[in-house]
């Protein structure tokens, strides 16, 4: 079953088409043999890339005596974390603790901030990007630099590595094809009358990333801009004034019992549920609005004080190779490394073959854009759509 998340709003910026328990002990690494860089005695926390292990190898040795990963917010197809999961596990032999699959960016948040010193605290986190830049505001992420950190765009991490980030994706609207006789393929389009009831979102836009990123598109559709978010709530109380509006969240429950049969929702999210729902006699159909393009990225953070601190490197590590980006992809997320893997032909070209088609390079808002964005919505989306 297809698992939904609801996501906190993030910017981005790319430029491709509790139970108390005690804290473990820090991990140390002898240097290796060669030097690597690394004083005896590392403390894994601190340890700012591999070289301070002596390299990868004493990275996976110091991994594996710690033998546990904490992880939330990690639907398994979302952006395809089960396969990426299994695959770090059977790699390394790590048990990977996931917790609470459909958390949002807040409650990973929160979690890093009242689990300190507990088991239980997150070790790493999959956070919208604005989390990620408060997160690192308010000190709570541990420094690390990936093997590929050259490879990922200067505009998408944090100069010392406080947070990176890792996959995304652009709004989309999927559609049961079995029961809507001609899919809509516009912003336009929704406000159709045979789409009376139809047209949901993947959540609350004052907290979930994808339908804040819905209703920022939405904007951009009819007239509007990064600085003003305004005509996308002007579009949903439409949405609601005509009918169309169906206050259902989206999730792969509602999408087979035929209660969502329009959505907006991620292009990875509503290309996953396609071959899943063809096992339950539905045709799910992903376009992207040509009216209203808006692409948006997530980004990874190590808790400066997690409890398996050297398999938290080791995950970055992982999710940045090559065969992480690939898995990312494989999901029909966006990977921050793929240009760098078109060029240098590493990437699983018939992964990228399946992505939703998009013409032309995405443009992005600043941070201030989103924050004064996020707070027009606050104060306007319960009055545009309830009643």
């Amino acid at each position: 079953m297809i698992a939904s998340r609801v996501r906190s709003a993030a910017l981005a910026s790319l430029l491709l088409a509790g139970v108390t328990a005690c804290g473990a002990a820090p991990t140390t690494a002898a240097p290796s043999a060669s030097g690597g860089g690394s004083a005896a005695g590392v403390d894994a926390r601190t340890a700012a890339s591999a070289a301070d292990f002596g390299g990868l190898d004493k990275l996976v040795e110091a991994a594996k005596k710690e033998g546990r990963l904490h992880v939330i917010a990690l639907p398994p197809d979302w952006a395809n974390y089960g396969k990426i999961i299994e695959a770090f596990k059977a790699k390394y032999g790590i048990e990977i603790e996931s917790e609470t699959p459909d958390a949002a960016s807040a409650d990973e948040i929160n979690a890093v901030k009242t689990r300190k010193g507990q088991d239980r605290a997150p070790d790493v986190l999959d956070v919208g990007q604005s989390f990620a830049i408060s997160g690192a505001a308010e000190g709570l992420f541990a420094p690390y630099k990936v093997q590929t950190w050259d490879k990922i765009p200067a505009n998408q991490k944090e100069p010392s590595g406080l947070w990176f980030n890792d996959y995304g994706g652009y709004v989309s609207i999927g559609c049961d094809a079995k029961k809507i006789t001609k899919c809509p393929e516009t912003f336009a389009d929704l406000l159709r009358p045979e789409y009376k009831g139809k047209v949901a979102l993947n959540g609350n836009p004052t907290k979930s990333g994808s339908a804040f990123a819905g209703v920022y598109a939405a904007a951009l559709a009819k007239g509007g801009s990064f600085d003003d978010i305004q005509p996308g709530l002007q579009f949903f109380k439409k949405l609601k004034d005509t009918g169309n509006f169906n206050p259902v969240e989206t999730t792969p429950a509602t999408i087979e019992k035929g209660e969502t049969q329009i959505s907006i929702d991620w292009d990875y999210n509503n290309a996953a549920y396609a071959p899943k729902m063809a096992e339950k006699g539905l045709d799910w159909k992903t376009v992207i609005p040509t009216d209203g393009k808006y692409f948006q990225l997530y980004a990874q953070a190590i808790n400066k004080d997690a409890p398996h601190p050297a398999a938290a490197r080791l995950w970055q590590e992982f999710l940045y190779s090559t065969e992480g980006q690939n898995l990312y992809l494989g999901g029909f997320a966006r990977p921050v490394l793929l240009p760098a893997m078109k060029a240098d032909g590493s990437v699983d070209k018939d992964a990228e073959a399946n992505l939703p088609p998009v013409e032309g390079e995405p443009s992005f808002p600043t941070e201030a854009q989103v924050n004064k964005a996020k707070e027009v919505l606050a104060g306007g989306w319960g009055a545009a759509v309830s009643g």
